[in-house]
């Protein structure tokens, strides 16, 4: 495998506009490149300013600012460039209706879901959840299992010193590695199925990824939790329990959950006036609603329930939606410059900017760009795609799905899982901090599922 045109892959991304010298034109419209600099301060104010200016950046109102702040330049100037931009920007903004709807219905409904019993907090159930979310994941979505699980999984862990990689760990496998194997399992899946790749294509030739990626990090996990067990006090030295059995209240919610699915999978069969109109987040929010109706506000207290979290996600988020449509446009237009016909170069490519931009759209270019080869006139180029060269759509699916794991935005249920275990008290690193524990964790994961499977 040639490394080295990877490497040179990824500088010319990154050289945007030397290659916009190169482009020829087309329907996706030119922009400046520095209209993408503002969706970089934003990267910048959310992984500098809680170490800088904790106390100023710890009120949702003033992280509003600062999205807004960056956001009005952005969206001046692609209304003033033109219909085309415009029509990105209305894009991007429907998209953040459609993620933070989602969002906040799974958030809601699964508050109001408790956990009870004297449940420890020991490696081997631990894991046993980490297990449960990455199965769970590709029938809910990895956005649905971290907002079920992401709750109990803190509260059997309280009592314990050493906790700060646990949540880490969630947000590896359970908001992303886990949803490789459905197009239920993450949004870029999803979007191959709406281009007609076979449902169960996923499953069928990628879970040999799935189990390498997310039993590798189990693994680790296992390890890692069992040393930080052994730091804890003994447990001769604890104070004596009172054991109470397991119950599970608040089951109503799983028939909410079910709607919030079954909303998802009618947005497919919808026509798209209907799609336009919102019907599916209607849905969504009608079983957010019959949620707060018919649960009781005891399991909410019982959860630690706030809205702080989902206010936090949708004020930042807003600004990450409206700040990266000329990344996203620069990406469409001038990625075909990048020279990359590699199954390594495809997986790492669209895994790194899935660690940064919206894995969707970057599933969506990168596949198109392999699909490129598609004889002319194919109505369905990703189901060409799937069948002359699935080892290039399998690289775009593993990358865009599992590298949004890299980073604390690059995934709708990271930042949300984040705001959940800050809001319940257990500490979590800084943007820059998750990053040093993904490259260590991560990487090598990646570099060896690249030898076996990329090759």
């Amino acid at each position: 495998m040639r490394w080295h045109s990877i490497a040179g892959s990824l500088a010319l991304l990154m050289m945007i506009p030397a290659a916009a010298q190169a482009n020829e034109g087309g329907a996706i419209p030119d922009i400046s490149i520095w209209l993408a600099f503002p969706f970089i301060l934003l990267l910048l104010c959310i992984a500098v300013l809680p170490l800088l200016a904790d106390h100023f950046w710890h009120r949702n109102r003033n992280k509003g600012l600062v999205a807004v702040g960056l956001s009005l330049p952005v969206i001046l100037a692609l209304l003033v460039a033109g219909s085309a931009t415009a029509q990105a920007l209305l894009h991007g903004l429907i998209e953040y209706v459609q993620f933070i709807v989602l969002l906040a219905a799974l958030y809601t409904i699964s508050g109001g879901i408790v956990l009870e019993g004297s449940l420890a907090g020991r490696p081997v159930i631990n894991g046993l959840f980490l297990v449960c979310g990455a199965i769970l994941a590709n029938f809910i979505g990895t956005t649905g299992a971290s907002m079920l699980l992401i709750r109990p999984f803190l509260r059997i862990n309280l009592s314990r010193t050493y906790k700060r990689h646990l949540p880490i760990f969630f947000i590896f496998i359970v908001s992303n590695l886990s949803g490789l194997l459905t197009p239920l399992g993450d949004p870029p899946l999803f979007l191959g199925y709406l281009h007609k790749v076979d449902f169960f294509w996923t499953l069928r030739e990628l879970w040999p990824q799935w189990l390498l990626a997310n039993g590798m990090v189990l693994g680790i996990f296992l390890v890692w939790d069992r040393r930080a067990l052994k730091r804890e006090l003994p447990l001769a030295d604890a104070p004596p329990a009172e054991r109470t059995p397991l119950r599970l209240r608040g089951a109503i919610n799983f028939l909410f959950l079910g709607g919030v699915i079954l909303a998802v999978l009618l947005k497919a069969q919808l026509p798209d006036w209907a799609n336009h109109l919102f019907l599916g987040e209607v849905l969504m929010a009608a079983m957010c609603a019959l949620s707060l109706r018919y649960t009781a506000k005891s399991l909410r207290v019982a959860n630690s329930f706030s809205w702080a979290p989902i206010v936090e996600v949708a004020v930042l988020f807003l600004g990450i939606f409206v700040t990266m449509v000329p990344a996203l446009l620069l990406l469409q237009k001038h990625g075909q410059h990048a020279g990359i016909s590699h199954p390594a170069q495809y997986f790492w490519l669209t895994g790194f900017l899935s660690s940064f931009l919206d894995n969707a759209p970057t599933y969506l270019t990168f596949g198109t760009l392999a699909s490129s080869g598609a004889p002319a006139g194919t109505e369905w180029p990703f189901v060409w795609l799937m069948n002359a060269r699935p080892e290039l759509l399998a690289a775009v699916s593993c990358g865009a799905v599992f590298m949004g794991a890299n980073t604390y935005i690059g995934n709708g249920p990271n930042f949300m899982v984040k705001a959940i275990t800050d809001e319940m008290g257990v500490p979590t690193p800084s943007f820059f901090g998750y990053m040093v524990y993904s490259g260590m964790i991560l990487l090598p994961v990646f570099g060896l599922l690249t030898l076996i499977f990329f090759r």
